[in-house]
């Protein structure tokens, strides 16, 4: 009877739907450590330090002067208005001239792009050279190109207007991009020498073994695999000349003032009331295209950094 009941019981169990398996060692509760609190808190800090001061600007931006008045800096506008923004792109004031910010806008549109042309043109070609081409004093023009790069602008600031004004270009749109692109050229030049240099030299002497020229070279070889280092360079040339004042207030002639000079005469410089809703509506104008840049190709510009862009 006992060897007939064991067999039942074993049937009756291989019949039996298995149910779930308990672990033998049951996985514990990760816990967040407090490390990663910690800097946690600090981000969100940081965070706040940044955010709070802009969250400031953009609800005064949408708030009538009878609201500001209050006092109420944290407050919800209680009328959501785009006056101010349209006073301060169409209507604004700079001096005596009353056309808004869209005249900077433009001006900094037209100063923008000539003045990346040129820089990265120069330096590109010239960081080109100096990594896989034996250019006789190289080093020398290496070390010259680094002490440039320190170079407070105050110190070349006249001599830079003494020539400007001799050839004819000082005071207009070209004669701030040429400037910009005097200035960014030393640091490009680093950058993009940098950059090229861990090409292999395999690659090099086969081209010129294929008959290769300079020029042939650059175009049909580094010039495709410099999208990276490319895109880096001009966020960094974008955000650097678009957010300018001291260069465009020097070199800029009435009429020719960047959108930064404008706002700054908008802000500083008022009579009677001083409308803190426009001016946080141009100041929020002027920096609308650095973001949108940074909003578009900012993956590409981490991945620029990673690929070598900035090392060396």
């Amino acid at each position: 009877m006992t060897m007939v009941t064991q067999a039942a019981v074993l049937e009756d169990a291989a019949n039996a739907s298995p149910g779930p398996r308990q672990p033998f060692f049951p996985r514990k509760k990760k816990r967040i450590p407090g490390r990663s609190i910690a800097i946690l808190l600090f981000l969100t800090m940081c965070a706040l330090f940044f955010c709070v001061p802009l969250y400031v600007v953009v609800v005064t931006s949408f708030k009538t002067m009878d609201q500001i008045r209050e006092g109420a800096i944290f407050s919800l506008p209680h009328v959501w208005t785009l006056e101010a923004w349209d006073h301060a792109w169409n209507k604004a004031c700079s001096g005596i001239n009353c056309n808004g910010l869209k005249v900077g806008f433009w001006n900094s549109v037209l100063i923008l792009f000539p003045s990346l042309i040129l820089s990265i043109a120069l330096s590109i070609v010239t960081g080109y050279a100096l990594a896989l081409w034996n250019v006789r004093w190289a080093n020398a023009f290496l070390f010259l190109l680094f002490i440039c790069a320190f170079v407070p602008f105050q110190v070349i600031m006249y001599p830079l207007i003494r020539i400007t004004a001799s050839i004819g270009i000082y005071g207009t749109l070209w004669g701030i991009a040429v400037v910009h692109a005097v200035l960014a050229m030393p640091v490009l030049t680093l950058i993009f020498r940098n950059y090229y240099k861990d090409i292999p030299q395999e690659i090099m002497r086969a081209a010129i073994i294929d008959s290769g020229s300079f020029w042939r070279i650059f175009i049909e070889i580094i010039l495709p695999m410099s999208g990276n280092i490319l895109i880096v360079v001009l966020i960094l040339q974008i955000t650097s000349i678009w957010n300018d004042y001291l260069i465009g207030v020097t070199f800029g002639g009435l009429g020719t003032q960047p959108m930064t000079v404008i706002l700054a005469n908008l802000i500083t410089v008022s009579t009677g009331v001083v409308a803190y809703n426009d001016n946080m509506a141009a100041a929020l104008l002027t920096a609308i295209p650095p973001l949108i840049i940074y909003f578009l190709v900012g993956k590409f510009f981490v991945q620029g950094i990673t690929a070598g862009a900035i090392k060396g």
